[in-house]
């Protein structure tokens, strides 16, 4: 059971706590914009091969996924910590932030948006973009 006390408090990572709500984007903001703004978020830290891809109709848990790689496990974390600041910046709040730089795959939900934030290695082992191959490519950066 969860404490009151600390359920009130604010998280070291700036997430919501799991007392407050869930969060919402404001109607301002649509998927597509924030999908854009974790992109050039992880354009600014240098993440490689950066691929928007749009989902819509083809699952239910989001609209778009953002999928890119960093090089080492400092620039996983930055990348990530990037994006969170990004959409931050514009009122949005992700939904939970998941794995470690030491996994080599951090996952970001910004609730119609999933970014996945991986090193080369695991990038080719679990071949995201081919699982998602019926997505429609909105943005890739090479």
């Amino acid at each position: 059971m969860t404490d009151p006390v600390t359920a009130a408090l604010p998280r070291p990572d700036g997430l919501p706590s799991r007392a407050d709500p869930m969060p919402a984007a404001p109607d301002a903001v649509s998927p597509l914009d924030i999908a854009r703004m974790a992109v050039e978020a992880a354009e600014d830290k240098k993440a490689a091969d950066i691929v928007l891809l749009d989902v819509i109709g083809l699952t239910t848990i989001a609209d778009y996924f953002v999928i890119c790689s960093g090089g080492s496990e400092r620039q996983l974390s930055a990348i990530a910590d990037a994006i969170v600041e990004r959409v931050a910046a514009a009122g949005v709040r992700p939904y939970a932030r998941e794995g470690a730089a030491l996994s080599h795959w951090l996952l970001v939900d910004l609730g119609s948006v999933i970014v996945h934030v991986l090193a080369p290695p695991e990038r080719d082992f679990y071949q995201l973009e081919r699982l998602w191959s019926l997505a429609k490519t909105v943005v890739r950066v090479q």
